[in-house]
């Protein structure tokens, strides 16, 4: 215990004669130098150097400000050894400058030009909408038991040019025509080929469509024109029936007559009719001369054109109209459809101008075809109606 004593009463003395010269030595002579000092209201910002009164002159970074070295040591200390400075980086490791840009040369450049607007759904889903059609007129039309009739107007005016659409005939460019067939069956399937598909594009109605008539208002409003689907006797018949109002090589010309007018009432502000029905096309039918020519005369005098759908046939020789060049869905597979595409092109590049038929129209049709037009013109061709494409029939009687 005694020993215990004696170490702490030599602690507390040792204490008190540290706390005793420490009080000795007192502040560094001349105060705390003022570079140490604080001012009130937080840490010093060291000055910025004066910027020069030119405006084009280079924005650049204040250099930092070195204080200076003090003496802190007591006073009567021996000076502390300097450590050794260490040697400067070279230039070559240190950081490059940021690159410096006049204020001038900032306020000339221009500002980032708006993006444009992004196309609305309804735009990218749908082909754009077009100058309408004419609806259907009186002047136009004889009554009939089936329902209103196409006839030659006034001073020979005619359905094709009434209801035709609009075409600019001086354009250079090759031009290529379509024709899809078997509209009106499927009202969902109609109303998409009437939105997605170009225009310029022919839509020939079955006559065995329930409700054409709101179908073919918006065909019209559309700016497309509209033909008849005439069921024309095909090859294989009757294993490929084209329906009970079909024209026949059986039946009196009589009542082919009757029944063609039927087909005719079916559709109005038509600009005439096309020898198919869906796939099939009428080749039994159009292989005697006598009972195609017989349709092709009801054409002519009511001011109507005639395709005749088998590629490679004779142009209709007593009736405004054109043979098709390809049918373009046979199969109606994706891929088929693209080629047959590319090959009207090229027909019409080498002639001047082709037509086209797509017998039945389907979903992967109208995507295709849809697909395809979109970039018809940047590749040197222009879609044109089918009122475009028709040709003076060869046999047609000239007023005397």
């Amino acid at each position: 215990m005694r020993a215990l004593g004696v170490f702490w009463l030599a602690v507390i003395g040792a204490l008190m004669l540290g706390a005793l010269a420490l009080d000795g030595m007192g502040p560094p002579a001349g105060g705390i130098p003022p570079g140490l000092t604080r001012p009130a209201g937080g840490t010093p910002e060291p000055a910025a150097p004066p910027v020069a009164a030119n405006d084009n002159a280079p924005l650049r970074e204040a250099a930092p400000v070195a204080l200076p070295e003090q003496d802190l040591s007591p006073a009567g200390a021996a000076p502390a050894v300097a450590e050794p400075e260490e040697p400067a980086a070279p230039a070559a490791q240190a950081l490059a400058p940021t690159p410096v840009v006049p204020r001038s040369t900032l306020a000339a450049l221009p500002s980032a030009p708006e993006p444009p607007p992004l196309p609305s759904l309804a735009s990218r889903m749908e082909a754009a909408p077009d100058r309408p059609i004419a609806p259907p007129d009186p002047a136009l039309q004889e009554p009939s038991r089936y329902g209103p009739l196409p006839r030659l107007g006034p001073e020979g005016r005619t359905a094709i040019r009434t209801y035709g659409r609009p075409f600019d005939r001086s354009d250079p460019r090759p031009r290529v025509a379509l024709v899809v067939g078997n509209l009106g069956l499927s009202a969902s399937l109609s109303e998409e080929a009437i939105r997605r598909l170009p225009p310029a594009t022919g839509l020939a109605f079955s006559p065995y469509a329930s409700r054409p008539d709101p179908l073919l208002e918006r065909a019209r409003l559309r700016g497309m024109e509209v033909l008849s689907a005439l069921p024309l006797e095909p090859a294989n018949y009757p294993a490929n029936d084209p329906g009970e109002r079909a024209l026949l090589t059986t039946l009196a010309p009589s009542e082919n007559g009757d029944r063609l007018a039927w087909v005719m009432s079916r559709v109005t502000g038509q600009v005439g009719a096309i020898g198919a029905l869906g796939p099939m096309r009428g080749e039994r039918f159009a292989a005697l001369a006598e009972s195609i020519g017989g349709v092709q005369d009801v054409m002519r005098e009511r001011g109507l054109l005639y395709i005749d759908p088998r590629p490679g046939s004779p142009q209709p020789a007593r009736a405004w109209g054109r043979s098709v060049d390809i049918v373009v869905d046979e199969p109606a597979t994706r891929g088929e459809i693209d080629r047959r595409l590319a090959e009207l092109e090229r027909l019409a590049r080498e002639k001047g101008s082709a037509l086209g038929l797509a017998a039945d129209v389907s979903p992967v049709l109208v995507d295709r075809v849809a697909a395809w037009a979109a970039g018809l013109e940047a590749r040197g061709l222009v879609m044109a109606p089918v009122t475009a494409l028709i040709r003076r029939p060869e046999e047609m009687p000239r007023s005397p």
